[in-house]
C-alpha cells in the first residue's frame, strides 16, 4: 500500500509539473506569415490564435480570425487589442518601429526565417514544437516532409529520363498588372526546381520586366500567382493587361498554371509537397510533345 500510494504521489507530482509547464507557454498568439500559421495550425495550436495576418488564408478556418494587416505593414494597435502573449513571423515581418512597440508592451516577438530550405523548415518547427508543447508533433510532421520531399525528388528524376526540364517563368501579379518574375533565391525559385522546372529567370530576387523582354524569354511553361484574382479571372486579367504573353510558346501551348500566391509567404508550408506534385504533373505530363 505504501507502495502505491508513493506511485501515486509520484503521479500526481508529475501531473502537476506537466500542467505548470504547460501555462508557462503563451496561451494567445498572433501570426504573420501563411506558412507560420498553418504549421501552428497543424501543431494543433489554432485554438490558441487570436489573429492573423493577410496571407493567412489556410486552413479556412483561419479567415475567421481578426485580421492585423498585411504582413509587411503592421500596426502596433492592432495586434495589442488582441492582448496576445506572442506574436509570430518572419524577417519579413514589420515595421521595425511596430515590433519594438510591441516588445515594449511585454509580448513575446518570436522572428522565423523564411528561407525555402529543410534545415530552415527543422528550426521553425523545432522553436514552433517547443512553444507549443507539441515537440514531438513537431518531429513527426517533419519526418513526414522530408520523406515527402525525397518522393518529390524521384518523381522528377524519373520523368526527366523521359523528358527534359522546360524552362519556365513565375509571375507574381495583381489583378492581371505588371507582373513581377521570380529569380534566384527566392520560395518561387525553390518551388520550380523541386518541382523539375527550369526558371529561365537568372536575377536575384522578384523583379518587374519590360513586356519585351518577358516574351523574349519565350517560356515553354507559364506560372502565374496573382493576389487580388483567382481562377479564369485572374488568367484574363493577366492576358488582358500583358496581351504580349499570348504569342508565347506557353500561352499557345495552354500550359498557363495558376499557383495559390500564399504559398510563398513565410517559408516552407505544409500544403507545398501536394502544390510541387500538381506542377510537376503540369511540367512532365504523360503523354507530351513539348
Amino acid at each position: 500500500m505504501r507502495l502505491s500510494a508513493r506511485v501515486a504521489v509520484l503521479c500526481v507530482g508529475l501531473f502537476v509539473s506537466h500542467q505548470a509547464a504547460a501555462a508557462d507557454l503563451p496561451q494567445r498568439w498572433v501570426s504573420a506569415g501563411g506558412a507560420l500559421s498553418e504549421w501552428v495550425s497543424a501543431l494543433g495550436g489554432e485554438s490558441k490564435l487570436v489573429g492573423v495576418d493577410t496571407t493567412s488564408q489556410h486552413p479556412q478556418s483561419l479567415k475567421a480570425l481578426p485580421s492585423i494587416g498585411y504582413q509587411r505593414s503592421l500596426s502596433a494597435e492592432g495586434i495589442l487589442s488582441l492582448r496576445p502573449d506572442i506574436l509570430i513571423g518572419t524577417e519579413e515581418m514589420g515595421p521595425p518601429p511596430v515590433l519594438a512597440q510591441v516588445k515594449a508592451a511585454k509580448v513575446q516577438v518570436q522572428l522565423f526565417s523564411a528561407e525555402p530550405d529543410l534545415p530552415t523548415l527543422e528550426n521553425t518547427l523545432t522553436q514552433l514544437g517547443q512553444l507549443l508543447g507539441a515537440e514531438q508533433q513537431a518531429a513527426r510532421l517533419l519526418q513526414t516532409y522530408q520523406q515527402q520531399l525525397a518522393a518529390q525528388k524521384a518523381r522528377v528524376a524519373q520523368a526527366q529520363t523521359r523528358q527534359k526540364a522546360p524552362g519556365v517563368l513565375l509571375l507574381l501579379g495583381h489583378a492581371g498588372g505588371k507582373p513581377l518574375i521570380a529569380g534566384k533565391d527566392t520560395a518561387a525559385d525553390w518551388l520550380l526546381q523541386q518541382a523539375g522546372g527550369h526558371n529561365l529567370a537568372t536575377h536575384t530576387g522578384y523583379k518587374a520586366f519590360s513586356v519585351e523582354a518577358l516574351a523574349g524569354l519565350d517560356p515553354q511553361v507559364l506560372v502565374f500567382a496573382d493576389r487580388a484574382l483567382t481562377g479564369e479571372a485572374a488568367k484574363a486579367a493577366l492576358f488582358k493587361e500583358n496581351p504580349i504573353l499570348a504569342g508565347s510558346r506557353a500561352a499557345k501551348a495552354g500550359r498557363v498554371l495558376e499557383l495559390d500566391p500564399t504559398l510563398l509567404v513565410g517559408g516552407l508550408g505544409p500544403r507545398l509537397p501536394a502544390a510541387l506534385k500538381t506542377l510537376s504533373d503540369s511540367f512532365y505530363p504523360a503523354k507530351s510533345d513539348q
